[in-house]
């Protein structure tokens, strides 16, 4: 494919950087949400973490201790002969359910003497240091992977409650008689990675584990477990269109923090009936947290309005509503966006775009012509034309109304906020050349002039892939309608001349397709075209009723001579002379 390149150099789009909003009004809305995020988080930290690094005050022999404790450092105590006790950093002293024996209250009460204002100072600072530390890392991971993400308020807010909830539900743990290895940070991690994605997701993982590890009393080997289960999660979870793999999803999780458990107990020198309950633990969690995804997920894409490849897959079944209407009121326009839905999934898939997105946008991106299906070319008789008795500019008007009616229609049917992209964008601010050159040869007469703006779309032009490939399969596949002969050489070179002149009108500078993208996307449509418009063979043109009369006689001139051949051979046997 020769495309041309414009009198004026086109650069590539460049990535989006936080220093690009540096002045805008977004950037300072995601300041104060990222600092109210971590001031909450800092608090809950605080008020939840507080008795588990920090020994209660009342101690007493015999009372029944309702959480593990452990030794946040190394100290000595004096036991019940006055004897020098060593403890060590991060041992057990004692186990949750256990009754305090007098050996463990002089254990605790000597480290509670030794935990006084300063370690608490201590304490407080270091979590303010280490949330320092995690803004930043969030700043800069947000700018180099995910500014167009977390843009989005939505996103913001997401985080803020998946994060909010992890702790919720860690210090529930912590305090119920579960084991830790319960606490289902998979889940959350499974959710941010649907609902936001992988990248989002990754650095909510991190973040999380080390704050799990902090409310459970520094437990190393349990953060390890939490992270090694939530990384797993999100790679398990990339691109899954139907529920069911959410099970799968979970299984891979459990076993992921089987295999970590195992490998940090036996680090630790765990005894191996421990080490096989824990795993057994890990196991559970995996199952547990695909259940959790399962039943909030809907939940969250209802509330936030956010459009998942399950929800897209659902979207895809042609019995939707819309489509149904669709297919009655224009199936003209039903089988047009059948063709371009299925257009834009394989060359998506071939540039590495959301196939799936491409495809439901391509069914529904046309939905606003239900309106005024009759005003459409693909849903006219020959015999009629509904714009023969208006002016150019009416008929402009009427065509382009249709990206508004479609907005209207996605909102009625929920279809979801990438849908409604991809209706908006789909034609970019490109002009209705038919009646625009129309409106030139009715005004030369008159010497007016004609504005190439009055008959524009008003945009956005694409700001994704996915809403590229539907623009541009919408084109080439009503163009190919056209053509008078549909030969490979024709439809390659159709194609190639559209896809040029939207590069060149500049309808794609704002999406991330490459030139290598539109030399693949190319070759994809023109390789369904001529499949679509395959030659066949012409049949003989035969009278059926002559044919049917002549394989009659023939089946009785068989039949004839099988019943003389029979007989033959009844008289050769009576008589073997002969």
């Amino acid at each position: 494919m020769q495309i041309m390149e414009p009198k004026q150099e086109k650069k590539a789009p460049e990535k989006t950087k936080w220093t690009d909003i540096k002045n805008s009004s977004g950037q300072k809305l995601i300041l104060v949400i990222l600092a109210v995020f971590f001031c909450l988080l800092l608090a809950v930290i605080l008020l939840l973490g507080r008795e588990y690094l920090w020994v209660p005050e009342k101690i007493q022999e015999g009372s029944i201790s309702r959480n593990n404790i452990y030794a946040p450092f190394d100290f000595n105590f004096n036991g019940i002969n006055g004897d020098r006790i060593e403890v060590k950093k991060n041992e057990l002293i004692i186990q949750r359910g256990e009754r305090i024996n007098k050996t463990q209250e002089l254990a605790l009460l000597g480290l509670q003497k030794l935990q006084r204002q300063p370690k608490k100072l201590y304490y407080l600072l270091g979590i303010i240091l280490l949330l320092i530390i995690f803004a930043v890392f969030s700043v800069v991971y947000i700018n180099i992977y995910g500014p167009k993400v977390i843009l989005k308020t939505k996103n913001v807010l997401l985080l803020c409650i998946l994060s909010l909830f992890a702790v919720v539900i860690t210090k529930a743990t912590v305090i119920s008689s579960v084991s830790l290895y319960l606490i289902p940070l998979a889940s959350f991690s499974m959710l941010a990675a649907i609902l936001i994605g992988p990248g989002m997701a990754f650095m909510f993982t991190v973040i999380m584990s080390v704050f799990i590890g902090i409310l459970t009393g520094g437990r190393f080997e349990l953060m390890v477990t939490m992270l090694a289960g939530g990384i797993v999660s999100i790679y398990a979870v990339l691109n899954v269109r139907r529920r069911r793999s959410l099970t799968k999803a979970g299984v891979l999780i459990g076993l992921t923090n089987m295999v970590s458990i195992v490998g940090m107990g036996l680090i630790n020198f765990i005894p191996l009936n421990n080490l096989v309950v824990r795993s057994c633990w890990g196991l559970a969690n995996g199952i547990i947290s695909a259940i959790i995804v399962t039943g909030v997920l809907p939940i969250f894409e209802i509330l936030f309005n956010i459009t998942t490849n399950i929800s897209l897959l659902e979207l895809s079944d042609l019995n939707q509503p819309v489509l149904k209407e669709l297919v009655m009121k224009a199936p003209g326009t039903y089988h047009h966006s059948l063709v371009v839905g299925n257009l834009a999934e394989s060359a998506a898939e071939a540039v590495g775009a959301n196939s799936l997105l491409s495809r439901v946008g391509g069914y529904f991106h046309d939905i606003g012509k239900l309106r005024m299906a009759p005003y459409f070319s693909e849903n006219q008789n020959f015999a009629e034309d509904k714009h023969e008795n208006l002016s150019p500019s009416i008929s402009s008007l009427i065509i382009i109304n249709h990206i508004k009616e479609g907005v209207e229609l996605a909102k009625k049917y929920r279809l979801g906020q990438e849908i409604i992209d991809i209706i908006t964008q789909h034609h970019g601010m490109d002009v209705v050349y038919y009646f625009y050159h129309r409106a030139l040869g009715q005004h030369s007469e008159e010497k007016t002039k004609v504005e190439a703006e009055d008959f524009r779309y008003s945009g956005p032009k694409p700001q994704s892939k996915e809403a590229a490939i539907v623009m541009l399969a919408d084109s080439v596949e009503a163009a190919s309608k056209s053509l008078p002969q549909r030969t490979p050489a024709k439809i390659q070179d159709l194609v190639n001349r559209i896809i040029n002149n939207k590069f060149i009108d500049g309808q794609l500078d704002e999406c991330d397709l490459t030139l290598k993208d539109l030399h693949i996307i190319a070759e994809v449509f023109t390789h369904i075209l001529n499949g679509i418009f395959h030659a066949r063979v012409e049949y003989p043109n035969l009278n059926l009723n002559q044919a049917s009369n002549e394989q009659y006689k023939n089946k009785e001139l068989s039949e004839k001579d099988k019943s003389q051949s029979g007989e033959a051979k009844k008289n050769s046997k009576r008589d073997p002379q002969k």
